[in-house]
């Protein structure tokens, strides 16, 4: 199967494997020749690696797995599904990227010293987790506030963890400046991480026997599950696979909303101080924000911003569900719920929610509010 890896505005070719942006500064994508086919689809493997055929660049003897992906998709209510991506090995659907991305890059690099990547705390833990099982070291370089118990996560891994005052943008340079034998492989720029992202898309189509949903509602912080997930409907779509694409709604906070503000138009001035329950959406300015605003125009998406009160009220509502997820992931469920009071959509049209982290390793601002 042939695929080639481009800059997702110029078209220029990635030139070597280590190359992670293009010359013109924005990131690259991978870009598949062949069609999806259901024949292919490797049945006896329960993990995203049933789809292995549809990962040109992954060797089969280099896939770093943990047993990522597959995870449950329930139904909640007559026309409401759950998709428990929280149910990874680390915790978060960060794990679907993180084990293409690492077994890509050994299947291309005959030796890889170690990975440097930034992180609000999720993707840290998950690419820490596929390095320590695949035997190679790494860096991981955070925001100054960082959740303690992601922390603990990344350093259980044994990677080394950096600290780093300033915005989100501040930490992915500093991740940046790789030392010696270290490839920086951010899961906001490398196109392999936001690849792996595909098998979500993928999944979720094989678990409805191909009858695609009315709305999916996504949290987005950095945009690899936006990205990805529109790209793995987007295959099947052209392959003939699904006869429909769900209206996708990009999930954010009111604070951190820089899609949902350039999709409409409107000017964003972010808070100097990001202050948030939601710690795992913090990206004021995203590499990915060109590419995420485009393909929700493409694909006839939207996105939907909520305030501290209603992630709340989503997460206390989700928990007493027995969902117990990150208030992260509660963005999307309470941007369901406000669609629903505006009458945006309605309880007669199919919905899927994507819950994306575990609540075990999340802390709340506000302790009392239960």
């Amino acid at each position: 199967m042939s695929f080639s890896v481009i800059c997702s505005r110029c078209s220029n070719y990635r030139r070597m494997a280590t190359e992670w942006k293009c010359s013109c500064g924005a990131p690259f994508k991978v870009v598949l020749q062949e069609k999806f086919k259901k024949e292919k689809i490797i049945r006896s493997n329960r993990s995203l690696w049933r789809y292995f055929h549809f990962f040109p660049y992954v060797r089969k003897e280099k896939i770093v797995s943990l047993g990522e992906g597959w995870t449950p998709l329930v139904r909640v209510k007559e026309n409401l599904w759950f998709k428990l991506d929280y149910l990874m090995p680390t915790g978060s659907f960060k794990d679907r990227g993180s084990s293409v991305l690492i077994s890509g890059l050994l299947s291309e690099i005959s030796e890889v010293s170690g990975i440097s990547e930034d992180s609000s705390g999720n993707a840290g833990a998950s690419i820490s987790a596929y390095c320590a099982r695949a035997g190679i070291k790494s860096k991981i370089y955070v925001p100054e506030k960082a959740s303690g118990q992601k922390m603990l996560q990344i350093l259980s891994y044994g990677a080394q963890v950096f600290k780093v005052r300033g915005s989100r943008e501040e930490v992915s340079k500093k991740a940046q400046e790789v030392d010696e034998g270290y490839i920086y492989a951010g899961h906001a720029w490398h196109p392999y991480f936001r690849d792996g992202i595909r098998t979500l898309a993928y999944e979720i189509a094989e678990q409805t026997r191909w009858k695609n949903f009315d709305y999916v509602y996504l949290p987005v912080s950095s945009g690899t599950l936006l990205l990805g997930f529109m790209d793995g409907e987007k295959h099947m779509y052209d392959s003939g696979i699904i006869d429909s694409i769900p209206r996708v709604v990009a999930s954010q906070t009111t604070q951190v909303s820089p899609v949902y503000h350039k999709l409409r138009n409107l000017p964003y001035s972010p808070p100097l101080e990001v202050n948030t329950v939601a710690d795992a959406l913090v990206s004021t300015n995203p590499p990915l924000l060109e590419e995420m605003v485009n393909t929700l125009k493409a694909m006839n998406g939207d996105a939907e911003v909520v305030s501290e009160e209603e992630i709340l009220n989503a997460h206390n509502l989700l928990a007493k569900s027995g969902f117990y997820v990150e208030p992260s992931s509660a963005v999307a469920f309470a941007a369901y719920l406000k669609h629903l009071r505006e009458g945006t959509t309605n309880k007669n049209k199919r919905a899927l929610v994507v819950l994306t982290g575990i609540g075990l390793k999340s802390q709340l601002l506000n302790e009392n509010y239960l």
